[in-house]
């Protein structure tokens, strides 16, 4: 593996040496190819030994759905393409994805707003209007 860090936005960027990467068969179509070469990338990043902030952490993993682990790891499983290659690019691609939402800054909370006076008065004459003309279906009494 490389000794670069791999940046992941927001000043972060993490160890290549949390990563690990198992090669395996793919399943599908493509002949013999698919039965006699392991073109499809398990790739292993373990979170808790990463760097990261703590939050960063819990929102990734929280992120991550079924690719977390309970050991605190996140695999990612990418068998699209026909080559090692472009499936471990792809992999740690979506890595980086996963991990780049996560680093995002949760948005500010809602303030809780009302309605202005004349709106709520603009709903209320809008809703006695159709009762009105809904009244007016009805049958007629003997007045």
């Amino acid at each position: 593996m490389s000794d670069e860090r791999i940046p992941i936005g927001h000043g972060l960027s993490i160890d290549p040496d949390t990563l690990s990467e198992v090669f395996i068969r793919a399943s599908g179509p493509g002949g013999q190819n698919v039965n006699k070469v392991a073109t499809a990338v398990q790739l292993r990043f373990d979170l808790l030994a990463s760097e990261l902030p703590e939050a960063v952490q819990a929102r990734a993993l929280r992120l991550a759905g079924q690719r977390g682990t309970k050991d605190g790891e996140i695999l990612i499983e990418a068998n699209r393409f026909r080559t090692q290659e472009r499936n471990r690019a792809d992999a740690r691609e979506r890595l980086v994805d996963l991990l780049t939402k996560a680093a995002e800054p949760p948005p500010p909370p809602r303030k809780k707003t009302r309605p202005t006076k004349g709106s709520v008065e603009r709903r209320l004459k809008a809703k006695a209007g159709r009762s009105t003309v809904k009244r007016m279906r009805g049958r007629i009494g003997d007045d």
